[in-house]
């Protein structure tokens, strides 16, 4: 089993340079985490699927090892996400597989569309919605964010995103700032603001979800509030190949609170 420690970079086709960790063996997974996160987020759950998979683990413009550019757009993110894909099967010679958490899944679903070069793709509480409704902030939010931002209060910034549109509990919310990654969110903050509003502007098209011709695993929290589901079912109906599955007892970060339960059902999908 081997293991990178430092990443190796791809370039998107704007120029941007992004990160991606290398670890494991076998065909590769492309792992792309959510806002405020980088690759390591995925630390408890990448373990578990090593033995089985290459696991491709990005950083996604903004954060991390990974550069930016002078402007933003979800379409650069999804190119950004696409170049990795396209990269690993050049690489591995033929089709990879793509996973998405939160935004990461949103961008992973855009990506989807853009390569030739997917086999397979699992989308954990993360996909254009169906009721734009679900990603609206309440009045004011967007706002404190920035107000936020501007005063340099990153952590501040972190914990109201985190309640007020994740719907994260006080519990789960000690269990970040107590992780080790703490840090990297905090470094990842002004990434924030310009992800949550490009959240709430990217309604489900069924037509652009008919492109996406590999199978789809999407997967929700038995716990997860609805508004974080997402109403997986409209979006699984509408994909040429895809299934719903409710993970037992978890809701929106079973990566951390139990990986095992994830990296279980991501790998049965993986391995149909």
């Amino acid at each position: 089993m081997t293991t990178t420690t430092a990443p190796t970079l791809v370039t998107s086709e704007d120029g941007t340079q992004i990160a991606v960790f290398v670890s494991g063996r076998g065909r590769p997974l492309v792992l792309v985490p959510g806002t405020t996160s980088d690759h390591t987020t995925w630390r408890l759950t990448v373990p578990l699927l090593e033995p089985h998979v290459e696991v491709r683990a990005v950083d996604r413009r903004g954060r991390g090892a990974s550069g930016d550019g002078p402007r933003y757009s979800l379409a650069r993110e999804f190119a950004d996400v696409a170049a990795v894909v396209d990269a690993a099967a050049a690489e591995h010679g033929g089709p990879v597989d793509l996973m998405g958490h939160s935004f990461g899944g949103n961008v992973a679903f855009g990506a989807a569309a853009r390569t030739p070069n997917l086999r397979r793709l699992v989308l954990y509480e993360g996909w254009p919605v169906p009721d734009l409704a679900d990603r609206t902030a309440a009045p004011g939010t967007l706002e404190r964010l920035d107000e936020l931002l501007a005063r340099n209060r990153p952590e501040e910034l972190l914990e109201t995103m985190y309640c007020d549109l994740v719907h994260l509990s006080d519990g789960e919310i000690a269990q970040l700032r107590s992780a080790p990654t703490w840090p990297a969110r905090v470094a990842a903050a002004p990434t924030v603001p310009r992800e949550v509003r490009a959240f709430g502007e990217q309604a489900f098209d069924p037509s652009e979800a008919a492109r996406i011709g590999v199978p789809v695993l999407l997967l929700v929290g038995e716990e997860s509030p609805d508004d974080v589901r997402a109403d997986p079912g409209t979006v699984a109906a509408a994909l040429p190949d895809a299934r719903v599955e409710v993970l037992p007892g978890q809701a929106h970060m079973a990566h951390l609170s139990a990986p095992e339960v994830l990296a279980a059902a991501v790998l049965d999908f993986l391995g149909d």
